[in-house]
């Protein structure tokens, strides 16, 4: 072992079945966009933190009862209930073919408390893959992002072919930005990003399970090196 994480082969790489994988990234880095290519490509479930939260409130659960009384009361939910949820999560039989997990662990605590979590259910990670992206093209990317008023086509004033972007103008429809994406707010969010979630690198690297990959060019390009990295 090391740093409290199990070394082993990936199963992924031996039989091709089972992916069991954490994404790292800044925002807009495209974990979002990659996880669900490798669900639609080889049925594992992306288990997204938020979703969970949501489910579990809305069912009235032990832990989504103490999650809506932390956020009632304008708290964050603690790790422990979020812990819990993916316990739950995992013993489900949809995940034994293998798990993206979206949006957790966010720092070295959350990822310590889940290694325990995945080998109390017998669900240890396969891999941890990290996509970089440099801070400029992350800017450009979420601050760039707007949406078509007419059609709610998601553009970028940056990326998106002028003709897209011609089309929504074209057809009456204004370029929309979210009030969230201003250039202020996602510095902020990249610093959060930088000083708490940058640390599981080195973290899952001694582990020997981070696979890292350049997370500029197309989606196409991406989803291939994501592929070449796990080996599949």
């Amino acid at each position: 072992q090391s740093g409290g994480v199990s070394l082993q082969r990936p199963r992924f790489l031996q039989d091709r079945l089972i992916m069991r994988i954490v994404f790292l990234g800044a925002p807009g880095s495209g974990k979002g966009t990659q996880a669900q290519r490798l669900v639609a490509d080889f049925g594992v479930v992306q288990i997204s933190t938020g979703d969970l939260l949501r489910a579990a409130v809305a069912s009235g659960s032990d832990l989504g009862k103490r999650a809506k009384a932390a956020m009632d009361a304008g708290e964050l939910v603690s790790d422990e209930i979020v812990l819990g949820m993916i316990r739950d999560r995992l013993q489900e039989p949809d995940t034994k073919a293998g798990f993206i997990l979206d949006g957790f662990p966010r720092n070295l605590a959350q990822a310590r408390a889940l290694e325990g979590v995945l080998q109390e259910v017998g669900q240890p990670l396969d891999a941890v893959c990290l996509l970089d992206v440099d801070f400029d093209i992350l800017m450009k990317r979420l601050t760039g992002r707007r949406t078509c008023s007419r059609t709610g086509k998601l553009l970028n004033i940056y990326f998106s072919p002028q003709s897209e972007i011609d089309a929504c103008k074209e057809r009456g429809g204004e370029l929309i930005q979210r009030a969230d994406d201003n250039e202020e707010t996602i510095g902020n969010r990249l610093q959060v990003y930088r000083d708490q979630t940058e640390p599981l690198v080195g973290f899952y690297r001694e582990a020997g399970l981070l696979k890292e990959l350049a997370g500029d060019g197309s989606m196409d390009e991406v989803y291939g090196r994501l592929k070449a990295a796990l080996g599949v």
